[in-house]
């Protein structure tokens, strides 16, 4: 796991940086910085929106007596996406809008369950009474 973590460390900063130069050198210096502040923006907007928006799902599912699951699944890649928002470059921003948009999020979230169908049904949980 260490070892994907600083795979991951290393190359995403250097992919970020590559793109970066290379749509500095397309568009210019001042656009290429004003559309990562945009997309920032726009970001932390439709965030904070379906943040509200999951919130009052989980406490509907509440008050109706229900495990908000997916609503908690949902909520979990919104925060996901919200902190890719804050890693400046467009891979980092393509990839957390993704997980931000409501259209997309639907397959993201059926990964993340599978994943943790996966990891779950490997442990075990062991009940020690006094």
């Amino acid at each position: 796991m260490f070892i994907k973590l600083l795979f991951a460390f290393i190359s995403v900063p250097l992919l970020e940086l590559y793109v970066l130069l290379q749509i500095g050198r397309w568009l210019g210096a001042l656009p290429t910085i004003a559309l990562v502040i945009v997309t920032a923006i726009c970001g932390s907007v439709l965030m904070r929106s379906e943040g509200l928006l999951t919130l009052q799902r989980i406490q509907l599912s509440l008050q109706q007596g229900q495990m908000p699951t997916e609503e908690l699944l949902d909520g979990l890649l919104i925060l996901l996406g919200g902190l890719c928002l804050l890693t400046p470059g467009f891979c980092t921003d393509l990839f957390g809008l993704s997980l931000l948009l409501p259209w997309s999020r639907p397959l993201l979230k059926s990964a993340l369950r599978r994943l943790l169908e996966r990891h779950l049904r490997g442990c075990q949980i062991e009940i020690r009474l006094p």
